[in-house]
């Protein structure tokens, strides 16, 4: 049970990360783990115990059978009225896993009029304040959608709701650069690895929307999805793409 005096619950005041199990077997999970690590750090939080944190992932993914997102949840613990943490804090931490098939089509994406504050830490941390990408998500679902493309105040193209964004403009690949906003995406980390190995050109971009509007293609990334091309942007049809193929097959032992 979560107490009411919860600072996760109350304030939003923690971190978690997703981890995709296949049959029980967590994927990439020391690098969830490193990630929530620096986050805590970032925050003020006590170090990650990372044994424990483990074994919480292992015995949730025990649960389900078959592909599961496992969910690593890290609060700042209990705390009085107000904003001030108790001293020291002490962190509750804790795993659930639920079922998580992988999307078999193309993803149908929009521009969301919600923005990405790229001028706040938790922009670049996995924190449990994802009131604005919730709000993203469900203004992408109500217009038919599957994902919503985020921009930051800047008018810069950031992210998607709930993962990174890829779109490949003159045999180049590009992707926001972090300072837009972004998510520094484990599988964000895998692509840009990929496709340095077959030897196309990145690009770390602070791109304004009309350049995704005229990409060759799109596609979209995170640990629970791996590579998941975007057939369409704003009702903008966009046709299958040889290179986005080459690096979904790259990865596909990640996703």
């Amino acid at each position: 049970m979560i107490p009411a005096d919860d600072r996760g619950l109350t304030l939003g005041d923690g971190l978690f990360e997703t981890i995709l199990a296949r049959e029980g077997r967590l994927v990439l999970l020391g690098e969830h783990l490193e990630r929530m690590a620096r986050g805590c750090e970032a925050l003020g939080l006590p170090p990650l115990d990372r044994a424990r944190a483990q074994r919480l992932c292992e015995e949730a993914a025990a649960t389900v059978s078959g592909r599961a997102a496992v969910r690593l949840t890290l609060t700042a613990g209990s705390g009085g009225r107000g904003l001030d943490r108790l001293e020291p804090p002490y962190p509750r931490l804790f795993a659930t896993a639920a079922p998580a098939p992988k999307p078999e089509t193309p993803a149908r994406l929009i521009t969301a009029t919600v923005r990405r504050n790229e001028g706040s830490p938790a922009s670049r941390l996995k924190t449990l304040s994802y009131l604005d990408n919730v709000l993203a998500r469900e203004e992408a679902r109500v217009a038919g959608a599957d994902e919503a493309l985020m921009l930051n105040n800047r008018g810069e193209i950031a992210c998607a709701a709930a993962a990174n964004v890829f779109w490949l403009k003159g045999g180049r690949l590009v992707t926001p650069a972090l300072e837009c906003g972004a998510l520094e995406g484990i599988m964000r980390g895998k692509v840009l690895e990929s496709a340095r190995a077959i030897g196309l050109g990145i690009e770390e971009s602070r791109a304004e929307k009309n350049e995704i509007e005229r990409a060759e293609a799109i596609f979209l990334t995170n640990s629970l999805i791996g590579l998941r091309a975007v057939g369409a942007l704003n009702g903008k049809q966009l046709r299958p793409d040889a290179v986005i193929e080459q690096l979904a097959t790259t990865l596909q032992s990640f996703a």
